[in-house]
């Protein structure tokens, strides 16, 4: 499994609290709202990730934003 980048990360940040499968959905939801195409390719990236993931294991990913 691929580490998540700081910039993902920080994408997840914003829909924390969520659990795996409602951050997907919900990550997925604001895709056609996004109109930067590299942050398009950003969610894409980051919900391939998710979707390749347990939960278990992404209860293991520490989501604290960088600064």
């Amino acid at each position: 499994m691929d580490k998540f980048t700081v910039e993902e990360i920080n994408l997840m940040c914003v829909f924390e609290g969520q659990d795996r499968k409602g951050m997907i959905a919900e990550i997925k939801n604001v895709i056609p709202h996004i109109q930067d195409s590299d942050m398009v390719e950003l969610a894409g990236q980051v919900t391939g990730k998710l979707e390749a993931m347990s939960d278990e294991e992404f209860a293991q990913v520490a989501l604290d934003a960088a600064e």
